[in-house]
């Protein structure tokens, strides 16, 4: 009897521990905003010419590189990156520039600071020429419609399982530990 009752539970729950961990793989920018995005824009066409895609819709992923309130709202420098999963930037050095994101909202500059990932979504609206040490640089200037801040994952939020013998360590596999290893080494590379 106890046993039955154990599997029906079971069976009750299983659809919703289903559709919460299916819900965990969304996108992070909304659908209505990623049904305007056209898939054809790219970040470097974007880039060399910011006044011909004005109005268009774009996403964007990238490192905080400066955070400023301002009159118009927060200003956030950020160099681009490839996105990957759901959005969130990728852990490469691969990058094809910088580029302005201007939120209307006050956003605290210390929670949006220096080396946090973050993902855009805005409009195209035209280009701002800002120093950039020792040159001025033309940086494509998106009013941000939503965006995302990723949390920082530190190697230490993750607990090691060791096996009987020591050279079978679970969290020394490098398909199990280079993801979070890259990350917090990437966070510790854009800190200095």
């Amino acid at each position: 009897m106890k046993t039955k009752k154990m599997s029906l539970l079971f069976y009750k729950l299983m659809p919703v521990g289903l559709l919460l961990s299916i819900a965990g793989c969304a996108p992070v920018i909304s659908k209505q905003i990623r049904d305007q995005v056209r898939p054809e824009t790219t970040f470097s066409e974007v880039l060399k010419n910011p006044e011909h895609y004005q109005g268009q819709m774009i996403v964007l992923s990238g490192i905080i590189v400066d955070a400023e309130n301002t009159k118009e709202g927060t200003l956030l420098q950020i160099l681009q990156r490839p996105a990957g999963f759901r959005g969130q930037p990728k852990d490469v050095d691969k990058t094809e520039g910088r580029f302005l994101a201007l939120d209307s909202r006050y956003l605290d500059t210390y929670v949006y600071t220096k080396g946090r990932e973050i993902t855009v979504a805005g409009e195209i609206m035209g280009k701002r020429t800002l120093p950039l040490n020792k040159i001025e640089y033309t940086y494509p200037l998106i009013h941000v419609k939503e965006l995302y801040l990723w949390q920082v994952i530190k190697d230490s939020d993750y607990i090691s399982y060791p096996y009987p013998y020591s050279y079978f360590y679970y969290d020394n596999y490098w398909w199990w530990r280079t993801h979070f290893i890259d990350r917090e080494r990437c966070h510790r590379r854009s800190k200095k």
